[in-house]
């Protein structure tokens, strides 16, 4: 009987009869409020369009489009709203209530901004928990921070002095702390506090408040349904691209 059951699976396997799934990622978060159309390329390659409810992954790139606003809530309860035009990607996401030991979360801004909330990782673990930039890395001591990342892209992004802001990672601090680093050097800011850093071989530096940059999202982020326009609005269903 076993040679028999041998010759079945080699004779499945010759006719491409047998298929083994591929490894899914784990959910990392859910998209709670979406205002316009965002993606997620997956790490197999292959991309979609989301919508509210939809799950996130460990390896995912979101992409929000113009005038898009979207939340995803973590499942260590950490939040991140990304503004238009941002790409982030979960480069790691290890998140287990019942063993600290295993939290990890990597996330790459590549452009664009986006408000962060931590969660339970970054209260037990806060050495756990960094977002990288190309211009500087930002760590996290339990922490509701801001970061804008300006490519010749932040036109739109309102200023005291009315001029756009310049090139390089704008970061402002409402609670907790953050660190901004690069090769050039590492500084430490606290609430009600602005940082600066040019590009990944200027140091960061404090910028005074009346300079800073703050990154600014909706009111209306703060509920958890979808609105405006796009994919995200009412019942629409997640679909690949």
């Amino acid at each position: 009987m076993r040679a028999g059951m041998m010759r079945m699976l080699v004779a499945g396997v010759a006719a491409g009869c047998f298929c083994i799934p591929a490894a899914q990622a784990a959910t990392a978060g859910q998209i709670t409020h979406l205002s316009g159309t965002l993606s997620a390329k997956k790490a197999d390659g292959s991309s979609k369009l989301l919508s509210v409810k939809s799950d996130v992954a460990e390896g995912d790139t979101l992409t929000t489009e113009a005038e898009t606003y979207a939340r995803v809530k973590f499942a260590d309860g950490g939040e991140v709203v990304l503004r238009p035009g941002t790409q982030l990607k979960i480069e790691s996401y290890a998140y287990n209530a019942a063993r600290p030991e295993s939290d990890n979360i990597v996330m790459s801004m590549f452009k664009g901004g986006l408000r962060a909330v931590t969660g339970l990782i970054g209260k037990r673990n806060r050495e756990k928990v960094t977002f990288a930039t190309e211009t500087a890395t930002i760590g996290i001591r339990g922490t509701h921070f801001g970061a804008l990342l300006c490519q010749n892209d932040c036109g739109g992004v309102p200023t005291t002095g009315g001029t756009p802001p310049a090139n390089g990672l704008h970061v402002d601090v409402t609670t907790g702390s953050i660190t901004m680093s690069n090769a050039a050097g590492t500084i430490q800011l606290n609430p009600g506090q602005f940082g600066y850093a040019a590009s990944s071989n200027t140091a960061p530096v404090p910028v005074p408040p009346q300079q800073g940059v703050q990154v600014t999202v909706p009111s209306s982020i703060s509920k958890d349904k979808a609105g405006g326009r796009g994919i995200g609005k009412g019942g629409d269903s997640e679909c690949k691209m």
